[in-house]
C-alpha cells in the first residue's frame, strides 16, 4: 500500500529494507505501447464492422392476400456491384411461409425495391435477413419451413385471366 511520502524522500536504508526501487522507464514505455496497440486493434475492428460495403433496410411490408406480401426495402451499395438480398415471411408460430433471394444487378448506388413475395399462408412478420455484394450474405438463416412443406415458387405473379 503506497504511503503519502514520496520515494525520493526515503533514506537509502529504508528503501533497501522494504524493497522499494524506482520503476525503470522502459516499464512505462512498454505499458504505453501495449495500451496503444490494444486501442488501435479495437478501433480497427470497430471500423471494419461499421464499414459494410452494402447497407440495407426494410422499409415496409404489406400483406396483400394469404399468398402474397409486398416487401419494400432499400439498398445502398457501390454502383459496380451486384447485390443479393434474402427476405422471408413467417406466420404467428414463427414458421416460414415465404422465402426468397432477390438479385439486384449493378447500376445505381441506391435502390428502393418492392418485391412480391409468394407465401403459403398469411404472413405475420416479414424480415430482410441481409444483403451482400457478389453472393449470398453471410450468417443468413436458411429457409425454415415445416417438415414436408416446400417453399413456394418466387416471385408472386397474378393469375392469368382465363376468360
Amino acid at each position: 500500500m503506497p504511503s503519502g511520502v514520496p520515494v525520493s524522500q526515503l533514506s537509502p536504508e529504508l528503501r533497501d529494507r522494504y524493497g522499494i526501487r524506482p520503476t525503470p522507464w522502459w516499464v512505462y514505455t512498454g505499458i504505453g505501447v501495449v495500451v496503444a496497440a490494444f486501442i488501435s486493434a479495437i478501433a480497427w475492428v470497430g471500423y471494419q464492422l461499421g464499414s459494410d460495403d452494402v447497407q440495407s433496410e426494410l422499409l415496409a411490408w404489406n400483406v396483400v392476400s394469404a399468398e402474397h406480401v409486398d416487401v419494400t426495402f432499400d439498398v445502398r451499395r457501390s454502383a459496380d456491384s451486384d447485390v443479393v438480398c434474402v427476405i422471408r415471411a413467417q406466420d404467428q408460430t414463427r414458421a416460414d411461409v415465404g422465402y426468397a433471394t432477390v438479385n439486384l444487378p449493378r447500376g445505381t448506388t441506391y435502390v428502393q425495391q418492392t418485391y412480391a413475395l409468394r407465401t403459403i399462408a398469411p404472413a405475420y412478420v416479414v424480415e430482410l435477413l441481409g444483403c451482400a455484394a457478389g453472393g449470398l450474405p453471410d450468417r443468413v438463416m436458411p429457409p425454415q419451413f415445416p417438415p414436408g412443406v416446400l417453399p413456394p415458387e418466387q416471385p408472386w405473379e397474378p393469375a392469368a385471366n382465363l376468360g
